[in-house]
């Protein structure tokens, strides 16, 4: 069962993960999508949504906005260690504070994981010009559309090379990297949902499930049915 939560914002940073399954996470800056292996993390005030995808165990920690001076100043996904799930766990039975000193022992342990786990590239920044922007969403809408760079900006009343230049200002990708990114994150999605992947392949617009396959593989490690098997495997970080 698909699970959403709409845009809203707490005075608490929120360290967001899943032990199945799979979330995808968005803010005004971009998208990201948080396989087991990931969790994302949003600071105090960042306005977010989140929706998972098939069926899914996800956990939460929320941090008072005073123990989040020396954590990421902006949205991120970090890679998840044994020692982090492990602590979220413990905290997870504690009851409403005050908390022990053996607890609060546990508290910075997490404070110290997020501020020192290495960061993952498995965002979708937004644009900041509208025009781009525009594009770019519909890119995240419909990753199967083929038109080219020149119709899409024709599409955004933007000249080919402003459009071509901004992306890769403003996102840090090519516009041709950016539709495959955009891609390969909705396949993430559709794995999650249980899609087959000569279905993914077709709808997602490869010409080829076996061109799906080594394009998903040369950048995620893995075929996409190994991915689909990591995915449902508890402690797998």
């Amino acid at each position: 069962m698909e699970r959403t939560s709409p845009p809203h914002c707490h005075s608490e940073g929120q360290l967001l993960g899943s032990l199945k399954g799979l979330l995808t996470v968005g803010t005004d800056a971009g998208l990201w999508i948080v396989p087991t292996v990931h969790a994302v993390w949003f600071p105090p005030n960042t306005v977010h949504w989140n929706r998972s995808h098939g069926p899914m165990e996800g956990w939460t920690v929320y941090i008072s906005e005073e123990a989040c001076r020396n954590l990421p100043s902006q949205a991120c996904t970090i890679r998840n260690s044994g020692l982090l799930l492990e602590a979220v766990v413990r905290a997870a039975s504690w009851k409403t504070g005050p908390y022990d000193e053996a607890s609060l022992r546990i508290a910075r342990v997490i404070l110290d994981e997020i501020s020192t786990l290495p960061s993952e590239d498995f965002c979708l920044p937004f644009p900041r010009d509208p025009r781009v922007k525009r594009v770019a969403q519909a890119l995240i809408d419909n990753p199967s559309d083929a038109r080219d760079v020149k119709t899409w900006a024709s599409w955004a009343a933007v000249s080919e090379r402003t459009l071509s230049r901004r992306f890769v200002q403003e996102t840090g990708f090519s516009f041709r990297t950016y539709r495959q990114r955009a891609r390969l994150l909705r396949s993430l999605e559709m794995l999650a949902e249980g899609q087959s992947v000569n279905l993914i392949a077709l709808d997602l617009g490869y010409a080829t499930a076996s061109a799906f396959i080594a394009v998903f593989s040369q950048v995620f490690g893995k075929t996409p049915a190994a991915y689909r098997e990591k995915m449902y495997l508890r402690g797998n970080g």
